[in-house]
């Protein structure tokens, strides 16, 4: 019996030195029954051409063009245009082993929406990838969801996974977000009937210094809090056992944000992240118990839901001295 179709989506800007590894990887998969979704949103340099220029070569290559809108929006045009019953995303800095999406399937029964496998960083074109079976676990979709809160497994990433069309057929990306990962991902987990994740490591997250993750502290990081607000809300509708959690998740997470606030920013972006997380630590009062924090992860946590700004200057001032790391 034929394998259904996967849709890979792939967005694509300003990466001419990178596209023809990331293409390379996804034409070689020994799954073919593939559509690969290429969408130059805009880029200035040369990689709307070299998409175009592999779609010639490989007839299951489709080519989007338009407009620069950023990787939300690009993710979005191509799931509008995918007709496969699984859909992959790819980052087209990065590249997969030639079984990365034949051995995600194989992972999947009736009973499984959504796949997950493991990755590595790397710098290289020539990264290792894992040749023997890793260990396999399975979760309902209440467990996945306590583990992506926990930021363990089934974390906010959307490229190391793979998944039927049901979970994320409704869900689109934000746009204009600068982080759009964090809005989906909750979503389609929570969709899922089941999922499975391996160990193997068949996934290579390439490691730019001028990336998102590595740049400087901004304004536009206070996005990823925003997300998790909105999977508090979803969970209060969908898994309402798992809330504490999110509530102490994003508590922290306010925290290390003030950090990067006190850090970084100054005059009216200052205000604006100073109000924002304020605001955002008083909704979350009064704090659930959780029996998983520490004595030490719970005065700490304490501390900052009494003074979140004093609690974040004096964790800089520990850090500043090699008290705490």
């Amino acid at each position: 019996m034929e394998k259904p179709l996967l849709s890979v989506i792939v967005p694509v800007y300003k990466v001419e030195k990178f596209l023809p590894r990331c293409l390379r990887s996804l034409v070689s998969q020994t799954y073919e029954n593939l559509e690969i979704l290429l969408v130059d949103d805009g880029s200035p340099d040369g990689s709307g051409a070299i998409c175009d220029a592999w779609a010639e070569k490989d007839p299951r290559i489709r080519v989007i063009h338009q407009k620069n809108a950023g990787a939300g929006a690009a993710r979005n045009a191509a799931l509008d245009a995918a007709g496969g019953e699984l859909v992959g995303f790819v980052d087209s800095d990065d590249y997969v082993s030639p079984d990365f999406y034949d051995y995600l399937y194989s992972l999947m029964d009736e009973e499984v929406d959504i796949a997950e496998c493991g990755y590595l960083e790397t710098r290289d074109d020539d990264a290792e990838f894992h040749k023997e079976p890793g260990d396999t676990f399975r979760y309902t979709p209440q467990e996945a969801m306590a583990e992506h809160i926990r930021d363990r497994v089934f974390r906010q990433l959307i490229w190391n996974k793979l998944y039927r069309r049901n979970v994320v057929e409704n869900v689109r990306f934000p746009v204009d977000t600068w982080i759009d990962d964090e809005f989906f991902t909750y979503r389609a987990l929570g969709k899922a009937a089941g999922l499975v994740r391996s160990d193997r490591i068949l996934y290579a997250y390439r490691q730019q210094d001028d990336s998102i993750m590595h740049r400087p502290f901004s304004l536009k990081r206070l996005n990823g809090l925003r997300a998790k607000q909105q999977r508090m809300s979803f969970l209060e509708e969908k898994m309402p056992e798992l809330v504490p959690l999110a509530k102490n998740d994003l508590l922290m997470s306010c925290l290390y944000a003030m950090q990067g606030t006190l850090r970084n920013l100054t005059g009216e972006d200052r205000e604006r992240a100073f109000a924002f997380l304020h605001e955002t630590v008083a909704a979350l009062k009064p704090l659930p118990k959780d029996p998983e924090v520490s004595g030490k992860r719970r005065l700490l946590m304490a501390s900052a839901a009494r003074s979140l700004r004093a609690t974040a200057a004096a964790v800089n001032l520990l850090e500043d001295m090699h008290i705490l790391k």
